[in-house]
């Protein structure tokens, strides 16, 4: 999914966002998801992701909840990147 595009969505704090990401991630904190369902809509795939995996957990099940099926809890933000760093290396 991720090589075929898949948005990044990165639901941890801002601040924690700040300390390190995934490039190419967008932050939307967990509390701002249903304030931002209308940028979701319509997205092929979606991978949600933070600390630990459960805020990521939390945003999948609210977004599901919103009509927004297409959704991936991707788990930790460290794990996305390993995911990420091994197809760059592949290539």
């Amino acid at each position: 999914m991720i090589q075929e595009g898949a948005l990044l969505i990165d639901v941890r704090s801002q601040n924690e966002f700040v300390q390190g990401n995934v490039k190419g991630s967008v932050n939307i904190p967990l509390d701002q998801i249903e304030n931002n369902l209308h940028q979701l809509r319509g997205k092929t795939n979606i991978i949600v992701f933070c600390r630990s995996g459960n805020r990521s957990g939390q945003a999948k099940l609210l977004l599901n909840k919103n009509g927004i099926v297409n959704v991936t809890n991707g788990g930790t933000w460290g794990n996305i990147q390993d995911i990420l760093d091994k197809n760059v290396i592949k290539k």
